[in-house]
């Protein structure tokens, strides 16, 4: 997924990153370590790093479950020279990004298109309802673990529309299926976002704006905004004459995500009916009339503590 960047080049962001796992900005700790390590550079990633078989594949990288000293890592590779520009900006905002709520970097090697991060073996988010669906994770198919996923989702956003490089919107994110793939879910039910090959910068105080590519976007799941405006007139589409949009497109989305994610548990339509208000914000067709992520946010945080509160008295009556 191409997208238009922001005025800052992506190589140029320099990391300003929130310690992960108590690491300094450039280490990371995986799985069983111990101690922090540096980011791995080429020459250790081609000695050390051993490829297992293929996980998945995009338009820009091809995703191999490998390992490094005795831990399962994520050996991603780019898949097309078309996609060079997408991959480099995916890797410095994985650099720049770095924090509990982004998929550890555990190295990069641009030069050989390769970089190396934490494997999360539940997969994406596409996956969750059938990991929900095994044995061993059916306890953890309740409204509690799934609306936590929805706040970690609306958390990520938070994030980065207010990242150390800068306000950045989530461009792959045109359908639910590929917005759900920009996730991925954690052992312990949490998400991380690992996708961030077409994250635009906003920068409304400079009037810098974004676009999501340079083709025609369709259908309901896009905001209203993201759609080519002439379209009743019959006019064709043209990039040129697109205007561009802000982070409230991310917004727009938000509702659409979180039905997916609550699923049919019960509890499920309590969750919706607490939430119903917030969504219809979310909904406005005007961008400047939607909450901030962080408006929503809020709201997931006092929905789910008064819920758990209200099931903890029902129980206290039986």
């Amino acid at each position: 997924m191409q997208s238009t960047m922001g005025r800052r080049s992506g190589s140029s962001v320099v990391s300003h990153s929130i310690p992960v796992m108590g690491c300094v900005p450039q280490h990371f700790k995986i799985s069983t370590m111990k101690n922090c390590t540096p980011w791995l550079q080429c020459s250790q990633i081609n000695s050390e790093v051993r490829k297992l078989k293929m996980i998945g594949q995009g338009a820009v990288k091809k995703v191999y479950l490998a390992e490094w000293r005795g831990q399962k890592v994520a050996l991603s590779k780019l898949a097309s020279m078309d996609y060079l520009e997408d991959f480099a900006h995916g890797l410095s905002m994985l650099q720049a990004l770095q924090g509990p709520q982004v998929v550890q970097l555990v190295g990069s090697c641009l030069e050989d298109q390769t970089l190396v991060t934490e494997h999360h073996p539940l997969g994406s988010l596409l996956n969750l309802d059938v990991v929900l669906a095994q044995e061993q994770h059916q306890q953890h198919n309740t409204w509690q673990i799934r609306l936590r996923l929805a706040t970690d989702y609306v958390s990520i956003l938070h994030y980065l529309h207010n990242s150390p490089a800068g306000r950045r919107v989530m461009c792959d994110s045109n359908s639910l299926e590929k917005t759900l793939s920009q996730f991925l879910l954690t052992n312990d039910f949490h998400l991380v976002v690992n996708d961030l090959d077409a994250l635009p910068e906003v920068d409304s105080s400079r009037g810098s704006f974004v676009k999501c590519g340079h083709r025609e976007l369709t259908g309901d799941f896009v905001a209203p905004e993201q759609l080519w405006p002439f379209r009743d007139s019959r006019k064709p589409f043209s990039d040129n004459l697109m205007p561009e949009y802000d982070e409230k497109t991310d917004i727009w989305k938000i509702p659409d995500v979180t039905w997916f994610l609550m699923g049919k548990v019960p509890g499920g339509d309590l969750v919706h009916f607490h939430l119903f208000q917030i969504h219809e914000e979310c909904k406005k067709e005007d961008p400047k009339l939607r909450p901030s992520a962080l408006d929503v946010l809020k709201v997931y945080k006092s929905v789910y503590s008064s819920m758990v509160q209200d099931n903890f008295g029902f129980r206290d009556m039986l």
